[in-house]
């Protein structure tokens, strides 16, 4: 049984004043996303991913389809599911702790569970030392650290996240990243959305790409990445890898950690050499320099055809 399933999803939205013409947002999504898995929902800003999440939490209606998450209709599993919205909206007033107790009361929480249950949210999010911490003085990757603990306060079967990275730093993104590979080893299910394609890579099992409301790409990440490679080859650049023991200026910008501790840059081949010499005083090592195979992102802003890829 899948944790969600869309058919034939769709969604309209009416604009004008004398005259309500129809906007299509999401254009029959069809899609399954099964038990214990990480499920990448990627796609340029406007594809219709948001209008998509909300549509799975009940928060819209759909013009036309359906959707079932938990085996039930959207808003019937509520305290099952982990939401995190794009831009979440806190009162103010409120302490950081507060605010997760008030959470997690509508999640049924009470007594020693709830305090326990905001105690090793705040921690797993690393705000433990902020909890008393009004939220009007958090920035803004302070307030996504908080709205990823009331995500998973109640321990969610389904995570359903839109843009879990939005305004973190390098730091809170691999901490959100090892949150969701940590949640899948216990067997969640997590659905996100994102226009990052790095953490899709890093991240997911199965991704699909949407593109002006459009399913246009469903498949595992190898197989996509296969379908990547073969379409559009080698691109002009080349993925450079190093590790280096302590910070230092890059002259370039685009530089990306990674898991494991390394950082990688795409440059172009004439731009090598500036990279390799900033490495060098810096007593860094060099991992790899190999040629940059075309990866999601040339399925990401290719036209506009639909193809599914075969299984991995």
């Amino acid at each position: 049984m899948p944790v969600i399933e869309c058919q034939e999803l769709t969604k309209d939205y009416y604009a004008g004043f004398w005259v309500r013409r129809p906007r299509r947002a999401l254009d029959h999504l069809t899609l399954r996303v099964e038990a214990g898995e990480i499920f990448g929902f990627l796609g340029p800003n406007g594809a219709g991913k948001t209008t998509t999440l909300k549509l799975l939490m009940g928060l819209i209606r759909p013009s036309s389809g359906t959707a079932r998450l938990l085996d039930a209709a959207p808003g019937e599993r509520l305290a099952r599911i982990g939401y995190l919205p794009e831009n979440p909206y806190f009162y103010e007033y409120l302490s950081c702790r507060e605010l997760l107790e008030y959470y997690g009361r509508l999640s049924g929480l009470r007594g020693p569970d709830l305090e326990q249950a905001v105690t090793a949210a705040l921690e797993r999010v690393e705000m433990a030392e902020h909890a008393g911490m009004a939220l009007r003085k958090c920035s803004k990757g302070m307030l996504q650290r908080v709205g990823l603990a009331q995500a998973i306060l109640h321990d969610p079967e389904l995570l359903i996240l839109d843009e879990p990275m939005s305004g973190l730093d390098p730091l809170g993104r691999g901490l959100v990243r090892e949150m969701i590979l940590d949640l899948k080893r216990r067997g969640r299910t997590i659905f996100f959305s994102t226009h990052i394609l790095s953490d899709a890579e890093q991240l997911c099992d199965r991704v699909a790409i949407l593109k002006r409301g459009r399913l246009r790409r469903l498949g595992s990440l190898a197989a996509l990445t296969a379908m990547a490679a073969e379409e559009g080859g080698e691109s002009d650049q080349l993925e450079v890898r190093w590790r280096s023991p302590r910070p230092f200026a890059v002259p370039l910008t685009g530089v990306e950690p990674l898991p494991d501790g390394s950082s990688r840059a795409w440059v172009g081949r004439n731009q090598v050499w500036d990279l390799l010499s900033a490495l060098r005083p810096a007593g860094a090592e060099l991992l790899a320099i190999e040629p940059r195979r075309r990866g999601l992102e040339h399925l990401f802003t290719d036209g506009d055809e639909t193809r599914e890829a075969p299984p991995a």
